[in-house]
């Protein structure tokens, strides 16, 4: 799945309306730009390429009285907010060992149920569970990854890391039936992004010739 049309989708959705730089810096004060493939031209190209989709709606602002070229607001659009959806949900259920799909997953999951959201992970740790199972027919981790010479070592990697990502993901399930977070339908949830103008404490300070649209 594209973990970076899930982030611009969601950053979007969250302020209504948002230009490019907005949308870049709510990423990097998630520290998208440290685990997932969130770079400046990415976003820029994501927006740009979105709105051609019909998932964003590009609307033209009028430049500011200093001058500069018009500036592109977008907002997500129907056919958009499916498809956020949908990939929000792919990325709580999908076991595919890539941690930016899941870290995506996370930072959009209160947009979704409470009860959605345990039954999702729930679906996550049994598909751990069905791949561990179907790796460990061939290879079995009690007698050690010699059995297979170096190339052991691979598949001891795989299978400790399903090991620990199951039990990630019932703990945090136990957090989330424990009452952990505001979801949707229980009230204001946490505010994930930065107010027009508000510092960003993570940014990388580098600039990209689409942040002045």
């Amino acid at each position: 799945m594209s973990v970076i049309r899930l982030l611009v989708l969601g950053a979007v959705r969250q302020h209504g309306r948002a230009h490019g730089y907005q949308v870049r810096n709510d990423l990097e004060y998630w520290g998208a730009h440290e685990w997932s493939n969130a770079k400046p031209g990415s976003i820029y190209h994501a927006l740009k390429q979105m709105a051609k989709q019909g998932l964003l709606h590009a609307h033209e602002v009028a430049p500011s009285t200093a001058g500069g070229p018009p500036r592109t607001e977008y907002e997500i659009t129907e056919q958009g907010t499916e498809e956020y959806f949908r990939l929000v949900r792919e990325a709580l259920t999908a076991y595919d060992q890539k941690p930016d799909v899941l870290s995506a997953g996370l930072g959009c999951m209160v947009d979704l149920d409470r009860a959605e959201v345990l039954d999702l992970l729930e679906r996550r740790v049994r598909s751990i569970g069905e791949w561990r199972r179907a790796v460990t027919e061939y290879y079995t981790p009690e007698d050690g990854p010699g059995q297979l010479g170096h190339i052991g070592e691979i598949m001891n990697f795989w299978v400790h890391s399903a090991d620990t990502g199951a039990e990630w993901t019932r703990a945090l399930i136990e957090r989330i039936r424990g009452g952990a977070y505001t979801f949707r339908g229980e009230g204001e949830p946490f505010v994930g992004v930065l107010a027009e103008g508000e510092e960003n404490p993570y940014a990388t300070g580098e600039r990209h010739p689409g942040d002045s649209r």
